[in-house]
Formats: C-alpha cells, structure tokens, sequence
C-alpha cells in the first residue's frame, strides 16, 4: 500500500478542518459567525497561495463558493420551507388531539405510540415542529395521569432523531451526504434505499426509549408554562407607592406569607444591602426575587412592585406594550441557536420594539440555580435560556406565528384551516415523485415549494423565516472543507492511515471502528459538520480496502445522526433540554447506551446487507 502524499496545504486544511470542529462546539461563538470565518480563511488561503500542479490550478476560492449552488443544500432549503407549511397550515393537528385524547385513556401504549408516531413523521419532515408539537401535550398527559414528564420528554425527542435516519430526505445531514457521493461520483441512493436496517435497528432503539429510557432518568420538574412551570430570575423594582417602599424586609416577606425568596436587596449599582429583616426597603430599590411565573406576578401585584424598570428607556411602557391593559398574558420564549435572541441582549435585539412584548425574567437553562446580577435588558443570551416575556393575546400569536422564536406554552391550539389537506398532498407528491423515481428530490421538493405557494399553504414570509442561516453556512463550509480534504490529498491520507490503524481488523471491524469514530465526533460537533466532512474519508476507506463505498457512506450517515448523548448535538435536544429541566449528565445516562444499541446493530446489519 502506497504511502499518500501530504503537502503544505493539505495540511493547512487539516488544521482548519480542525480549529473548525472546535469553533462549532463553542455556544459563546453563533454558528454562522464561525462558518463564515472558516470559509473567509479558506477562500483567502487558496487565492494568496494557490495549489498548483504542473503549473495547473487543481483547486480554487471558486471551488468553495460552490457549496451554495449545491443540490444538496437546494433541496435541504426547500424541504425546509415545504415543512414549514404543515406546520402553519395545522396539518399535523389531528395527529396531535389522536395523541391527547390516547394519553388520557392508555398512557403506556400511547407512550410507544408517541414515540412510532414521532419517528414516522420525522423520515419526512423536519424535527422541530414535530418536537414542538408534541411537548406540550406530552407535559398535559403528565400531569393529568401523574406520571414523570422527564422520563417521555427525553425519549420523544430521541425518537425523532431515529426517524429521521430512515429516508434520504430525513434529515439535512442524509441529503448532505448523499449529495456529496453524487458529486465524487458514487451511486445515487434512493429515498428509502435503507428504511429497512434503520427499521430493523430503529425498532431496538424504540424499544429501550420505551421500556428503559424512563427507568433512567431522575423525575425532573417540567418546566412548560401554565402546567409546572420552571422558576425565573426576576428584578422586582420598588415604586414610590409601592407597599414594599419604607417597610423592613421582615414585613415585606410577612405581606408575601413568608413565602417568597430573596435573594439580593440592590439599592443603587454599587450597593447591595444585607438581608437583615430589619433593613428598610426604599423607592428605587431592586429585588432579586426567583419564583414561577405566576407567584412572580402575585407577588409584583400584591407589593405593588413591577417587573420591569419604570426608567428603562430600550423597553418603554406605551401603547405597544401596555401592561396594565386588560387581555395579557405571559409567554416562555426559547432562546436557540439562529433565533435573533441568540448571543444578543434584549437591548440589542430590540426585542420589545420588534414584537410589543415585555420582558419580565429569566431562567438559565445550563445554571438554574446561578443568580442574575445584571440588568435583565443587557445579558447575553445563550441557546437554552428561556424568557418569560407579558404582552397581549395577538402580539403571543404573532410571535408564534413568525417562527422566528420558539414560544413554549400550552395553551394556544396550533392553527387549522381549510388548507391542511392540501398541504399534505403536496408533501405526498413531493415525496411519491421522489420514491418512485420520477425525479430527484431536488426537482420534487422545488416544485413542491412552488404549489404550496400557489395554492396558498405557504407565504412568503413563512418560507424565508422557515430558512435558518446557521444551517445553511454550516452546510456551504462544510462542503468547502470537504473538498479542501479531498484535493489536496488529505482525505486519502487520513483514509489510508485509519485503515493502517485497524488492518489487522477484518472489513466489518473497520466499518464499524468508523460507525463509532462518527457517533463521537457528531455529539462534539455539528452532524453536518461531521457529516460532510467524513464522507470523502469514507469513499478514500473503501477505496484503500477495495470495497464498494455504500457501507461506509452509510457508516457516515448513521452515525452522524446518533446525536444522542449530548443536549448540544442536535437541535431537538436543545428544546427537550430546556422544556424538560434536564441535567447534561441525563443526555449521557441515556444516550450513550442508546448510541451502543444503534452502533451495535448496524455494525451487524451492514456487512450483511452488502456482503463485507
């Protein structure tokens, strides 16, 4: 076995490959930002110092813009948009009163029923509105059978992510890595050329989520709006006419039943005041209280304090946002990855200007028990923090219906109109065309977008909000560095060296080497990430071995997807992190013997399905 050439470049592109992986780990950084950052070094790297052979540019900056024209990431950005338009037009609205009304009758069998039911509609559309659709209920069934919410919430998200394997439109990272075959020249799979191991396997997988997944998990108190709610950071501020003004903390905690908790007394921004019971509360005071959000607005009406600054000037109380208005209610938004709240304050974001919502309190997901020590108004928000927010009826809808946030409350049905059946014909045709070979996804997903739009399932503005542009810059730079690998020899280099490492293994030892190598690095990293990076190292594997690449494609694909074992390796984990008060030790509790399953058992299923 020849010993592959490495140069200069190549091994540039592995250290960026690498510094890249670690930038995508990091919360603190957006993802889009790092993205970009990646593909600016690689496109101004290869135009100062262009790889050449024999005098000949073997690959250019324009290489690495051609990720956004990619197929792949087409079809990813269509599907996206198709699925938006289940979701605004409540197709999926049935499924969800089926599933309400089952849990009220038989909780175990409608436990399994959840769990099929989220993984079949996941092979066909995206995660997040099927997640989303199913927490609220679930955390109703919960308590009205009074059963641990922690330990369904889990398990539903997981299933989806199962689902999602099963077809080639399933995921963006199963487009992603089918496109990138296509484009190295290897077969074109189907879109449900593999249903049957993902099937086969899948049903293990369902099996533990359902019988041993809950048995694992401590009971976790549920924190969904207007059932059991979490517990929020709130500044209560001292008004002149306040009760609160001019009494001593002793009598203020009397008037409150001596149960509500404070934590800190700040009387200017310097001065923080001990919490002897015969301090003295003054105007302009401010108190660090933490509750749920109910008892926050008793409290707040009963001192006759308020929960927002009177002299905040980025979040004014006028006619947009009148709180002392008739018809308010509160809210609970999800701050995730690519929402505008993301790495932002609310100052920055102008979040009440935008939306005419207030924002009241906070509750960190990753440290609940951390305390706030800033103004509401100018702390950076991180992915999983989660901010109760009051307003009026429509400006909660109107939130909602954006998509651009993520709105956690129970209580609103999700629409349904006329056009439901409609939209899901178009997502049949999209899907049928494709299956049966009558055209690729690509030309079937565009074209359903097309009719969604015509026939009024879907608006404009639905559609470009549907996009996510962490997404999409994660797709376009991974493709680039997969390319990068893959012309300058890395790939081959890094191919030959893990099939040096395992020779003494047979073929499916090493398949399933790599199966595992993948799992682990998609719960470090994104799964596209991983995904298009691994796939020209699993073409390079087969390639040394001799064997046909199908296998080890599906290696990548597989396990790219096991993004079990961490909140951060799939974007579903991150809502089931927040909505189900979930520790990160409880993702490792169970996804890491979820992972075992899984890679155990398409360790077994693929050498036999190709005859390794």
């Amino acid at each position: 076995m020849q010993a592959a050439a490495i140069d200069v470049h190549g091994i540039a592109v592995l250290i960026l490959t690498i510094v890249a992986l670690i930038l995508f780990t990091r919360d603190r950084i957006p993802l889009e930002s790092s993205a970009l950052a990646v593909l600016i070094v690689l496109v101004a790297g290869f135009q100062l110092f262009p790889y050449e052979r024999a005098g000949e540019v073997i690959i250019g900056p324009r290489d690495f813009f051609a990720g956004f024209g990619n197929e792949a990431l087409i079809t990813i950005c269509a599907l996206m948009m198709v699925g938006k338009a289940l979701e605004t037009t409540g197709a999926l609205q049935p499924l969800a009163t089926y599933v309400g009304k089952a849990w009220s009758k038989t909780p175990v069998l409608a436990f399994i029923s959840t769990l099929v039911a989220g993984a079949v509609l996941s092979a066909f559309m995206n995660n997040t509105p099927i997640v989303v659709l199913l927490m609220p209920i679930l955390v109703g069934a919960s308590l009205r059978s009074k059963f641990p919410i922690s330990g369904v919430m889990m398990p539903m998200g997981l299933a989806t992510i199962i689902g999602g394997m099963s077809t080639s439109i399933g995921t963006s990272t199963n487009l992603l890595v089918v496109g990138i075959a296509q484009d190295l020249g290897h077969s074109q799979f189907g879109v449900f050329d593999w249903v049957l191991p993902v099937a086969i396997v899948g049903g293990f997988g369902l099996m533990f989520l359902w019988l041993i997944a809950p048995r694992m998990l401590p009971d976790r108190t549920p924190p969904m709006a207007d059932t059991s709610p979490r517990v929020f950071s709130a500044q209560m501020h001292v008004k002149e006419d306040s009760f609160a003004a001019g009494k001593t903390l002793s009598e203020v905690l009397a008037k409150a039943d001596g149960n509500m908790r404070i934590d800190k007394i700040q009387r200017s921004e310097s001065l923080f005041l001990t919490k002897l019971p015969s301090v003295v509360i003054q105007p302009g005071d401010r108190l660090f209280v933490k509750d749920t959000p109910d008892n926050l607005k008793h409290y707040e009406s009963l001192l006759g304090t308020t929960l927002y600054n009177v002299s905040d000037n980025e979040h004014p109380i006028d006619e947009d946002t009148p709180l002392d208005s008739g018809g308010q209610q509160l809210a609970e938004v999800v701050v995730t990855r690519g929402s505008p709240l993301h790495q932002k304050t609310l100052t920055a974001a102008r979040f009440s200007a935008s939306t005419g919502l207030m924002p009241l309190a906070l509750h960190r997901a990753r440290a609940p028990s951390s305390q706030i020590t800033s103004e509401l108004n100018s702390i950076r928000l991180r992915a999983g923090d989660v901010l109760l927010v009051q307003g009026s009826r429509d400006s909660i809808t109107k939130l909602k219906d954006s998509g651009t946030m993520l709105v956690l409350d129970g209580t609103t049905d999700l629409p349904h109109t006329q056009k439901a059946k409609r939209a899901l014909a178009i997502m049949a045709f999209v899907v049928g065309v494709a299956a049966t070979g009558l055209a690729p996804i690509s030309v079937s997903s565009v074209v359903g977008l097309g009719l969604m739009i015509a026939t009024g399932c879907l608006g404009w503005r639905d559609a470009t909000n549907a996009l996510s542009i962490p997404v999409v810059m994660i797709i376009v730079v991974s493709l680039a560095l997969g390319k990068a690998l893959l012309g300058t020899g890395m790939a081959d280099y890094l191919a030959m060296n893990f099939v040096e490492a395992t020779s003494v293994l047979p073929v499916p030892m090493i398949l399933s080497a790599f199966l595992l190598l993948m799992a682990i690095i998609t719960n470090l990293v994104s799964n596209n990430a991983a995904a298009a990076i691994g796939t020209p190292i699993a073409i390079g594997i087969a390639a040394q071995l001799g064997v046909s690449p199908d296998p080890f494609i599906l290696a990548v694909l597989f396990g790219a997807n096991m993004s079990f074992a961490t909140p951060y390796g799939y974007q579903t984990n991150l809502l089931i992190f927040s909505a189900g008060g979930y520790t990160f030790s409880d993702f490792l509790r169970v996804g890491i013997p979820l992972t075992i399953i899984m890679w155990i058992g398409f360790s077994l299923i693929l050498p036999i399905m190709y005859g390794l």
